[in-house]
């Protein structure tokens, strides 16, 4: 259809929306369905965030913001850095847009130019690849192998970097695999950017609080400060504060970048909602602790989908160190045929026989750019995940 630009014809829906939508649609038919498709926390958004949006309503802020978000939550954004980071930010050199995904859309939109290069580790989030292409640039995907954790090493990124690179994207803990990397991990990524002054470094930490086991986590410019100036560090309150729903995500870096994504969400959105931009101030201001136990039973979860998945015929699931996903490969259920009738060929047909046959939701790994792999989300009631688990293990066993 020639009416469609070339630039939307260069990239797909959101293959994880596709699939929670058809979840939702099995659902609605009154299918048994178990949706593990979407990334969202299965907890309520805490009470004292609840109260400051009403509070908020009540008086009055439902006005226009200024464009990158309200000077309370700026100074919000600059005093987490600071105090969970030890990153030293100015109000002006952070910007609020509505959710992480907008955030990274203006960067990537404000800054590649047609023939750039953008990094992506593979497994990646399904909307790095989409944004760099709708941007004009050419994503570059470094595969971090199941055996080194799903990470990212340095050798492979000295490799990739060109000319034309612009971009290090980094996403720790990771969607899809749940990798997080320590330290060590990351001072070995950042040595080899040293050497290579043109390229920038795009940190999305969206799930730096749901860690487990003592992980401790780091980001970039805080592991590197000679990256300080040509780093984005990206978060949220989507994940840790339960608040996918508000839409609110944040990124700090130089001030000309930040600009820069000002002037694009001035011709685009304006200001995200001013109502989730005070509850974003009273979840970074307010309690923490609630982080704490959601996390206790995120890794009951964890290890209970681990443990269950590698039970199961013919799978494989790493421990993840962090978020709520889990990328089991798959390589064992290939060539045999389920329940339908159907050969298994590769992970979609994996997870589309597991939705026919078990009413399992899941995303294959082809979406995320590692086969054969699928992501469970386990951000889900305990009791929903054993049953969701009962029933891949037993799809797994009647294939044959």
């Amino acid at each position: 259809m020639g009416f469609i630009s070339d630039s939307l014809n260069r990239i797909q829906p959101s293959a994880t929306i596709a699939i929670s939508n058809k979840a939702m649609q099995l659902k609605a038919e009154g299918k048994n369905v178990i949706g593990l498709a979407a990334g969202e926390p299965d907890f309520d958004t805490p009470q004292n965030i609840k109260d400051a949006a009403i509070k908020a309503i009540q008086a009055g802020k439902t006005k226009y913001t200024p464009v990158d978000g309200i000077p309370e939550l700026k100074k919000a954004i600059v005093d987490k850095f600071k105090r969970e980071n030890s990153l030293d930010y100015k109000v002006s050199q952070v910007s609020v847009g509505s959710g992480g995904k907008q955030v990274l859309f203006n960067a990537l939109m404000a800054t590649v130019n047609p023939g750039d290069e953008v990094i992506v580790p593979a497994p990646y989030w399904v909307s790095y690849p989409d944004i760099v292409m709708l941007a004009g640039g050419t994503p570059v995907f470094v595969e971090g192998k199941v055996e080194n954790g799903f990470k990212l090493q340095a050798a492979d990124l000295e490799k990739a970097i060109t000319p034309k690179t612009k971009w290090l994207i980094l996403n720790s803990p990771s969607n899809p695999s749940g990798a997080a990397y320590s330290r060590a991990e990351l001072k070995a990524l950042t040595d080899v950017l040293l050497k290579h002054p043109h390229v920038w470094v795009l940190s999305d930490d969206m799930y730096e609080h749901l860690v487990y086991d003592d992980f401790e986590f780091t980001t970039p410019a805080q592991v590197e400060p000679k990256l300080y100036d040509r780093t984005l560090t990206m978060n949220g309150v989507s994940k840790s504060y339960c608040m996918t729903g508000w839409r609110i995500g944040y990124g700090a870096g130089p001030e000309q970048l930040i600009k820069a994504m000002s002037k694009l969400q001035s011709q685009s959105t304006s200001n995200p909602s001013s109502i989730a931009q005070w509850a974003a101030v009273e979840a970074l201001n307010g309690p923490q602790d609630f982080i704490a136990s959601n996390n206790e039973v995120f890794k009951q979860r964890r290890d209970l989908v681990v443990s269950m998945l590698n039970q199961a015929k013919g799978l494989n699931c790493p421990t993840p160190e962090g978020a709520f996903y889990v990328y089991p490969s798959c390589l064992g259920c290939i060539g045999k045929t389920a329940p339908s009738g159907n050969v298994i060929r590769n992970d979609e047909d994996f997870v589309t026989e597991l939705l026919a046959a078990e009413g399992v939701a899941a995303v294959h790994g082809a979406a995320f750019g590692m086969s054969p792999f699928f992501r469970i989300s386990y951000a889900t009631a305990t009791e929903t995940l054993e049953d969701a688990c009962k029933r891949i293990q037993r799809f797994c066993g009647n294939l044959r």
